[in-house]
């Protein structure tokens, strides 16, 4: 059975298929056997881990990185390509999953929906009916990064009747606005739905100019990378009604602890649960096994990162 390298953890079902499949090591136990760093030639992790890079340089037979998740952002991918390493993803079989949350989200942000199941719960009716909510038909909602996820938003939102604009760096073959730049974007819309790359490109691209721009009845969902938004300055917009409302499933820091945030009322929190179905999670491990197996069997990857890749799609 091949000996892999594992950073992060599975959950328990999850787990026992890649025992069944490989056989796995943590670092701490690297570091108490050395003799197996030179027989290791495969490392599994998930997009919320990072891998360090003195463990990848300590191993001198690794020859595969997968990660079980579409972002890399946490790997060195150009480190372990330029030193013919493989790093695999998984790209596709989370799209809808991810989509859903943000379509649920938004929902919930606009209808409030979590706030009206505790004024029930807390006999909070009895006293007066729930305060009047926004509705999404007939709203502006621009994008931010119009990929697999981004465009599979938009079709969702179809439905609703809203007005779809755009932005991104190439004018895109969609019947949606497109705006060249993020601040025009949110002085164009209601709503701002993050679905683009994280890493170094667009670190803080959602900053104070961004949300001033987005404005005092704008709403902002997050389910990109939490680098994308600049949190100190999403907190003071949400504190002084910069912005009217936030959803987020991602954090600058995770798991989110010892923040401002959950103490708002106007911000909805998510614990980065894009891909947190049975069914996705499950199709994503498959694919992490299957490109492990490949690439340590002499065989292409079935979805490699993409030569050159610096940051990790969201």
């Amino acid at each position: 059975m091949e000996t892999l390298v594992q950073i992060g953890v599975f959950p328990e079902e999850f787990q026992s298929l890649v025992d069944q499949e490989f056989l796995c090591l943590t670092p701490q136990d690297l570091t108490h056997k050395p003799h197996l760093l030179h027989s290791v030639r495969g490392l599994i992790t998930q997009s919320n881990y990072t891998v360090p890079l003195a463990l990848l340089e300590s191993l001198p037979a690794l020859q595969v990185i997968a990660t079980s998740g579409v972002g890399f952002d946490g790997i060195p991918v150009a480190w372990a390509q330029t030193r013919g390493i493989v790093v695999t993803h998984t790209p596709g079989v989370l799209d809808d999953a991810v989509c859903e949350l943000a379509i649920g989200l938004l929902l919930a942000l606009l209808r409030e929906i979590p706030a009206a199941d505790r004024f029930v719960r807390q006999g909070r009716w009895s006293q007066g009916a729930y305060p009047l909510t926004s509705g999404l038909a007939r709203k502006s909602v621009g994008i931010v990064g119009l990929g697999r996820i981004g465009r599979g938003i938009a079709a969702r939102l179809q439905a609703f009747g809203v007005d779809l604009f755009y932005c991104g760096s190439v004018k895109a073959d969609v019947p949606f606005r497109h705006f060249s730049g993020v601040i025009e974007l949110a002085q164009a819309c209601d709503i701002l739905i993050l679905s683009c790359k994280g890493g170094s490109d667009t670190h803080h691209l959602v900053n104070a100019q961004v949300l001033q721009a987005l404005g005092p009845e704008g709403y902002l969902v997050n389910v990109a990378r939490g680098t994308v938004v600049d949190e100190s300055a999403l907190l003071a917009a949400l504190r002084t009604g910069g912005i009217r409302a936030a959803a987020l499933d991602v954090f600058e820091d995770e798991p989110l602890q010892d923040s401002a945030l959950v103490s708002l009322p106007n911000a909805l929190l998510s614990p980065h649960a894009g891909t947190a179905t049975k069914e996705t999670r499950a199709q994503m491990l498959r694919l992490t096994l299957d490109n492990l197996h490949a690439v340590l069997c002499g065989r292409p990857a079935l979805t490699p990162v993409p030569a050159a890749a610096r940051v990790s799609a969201a």
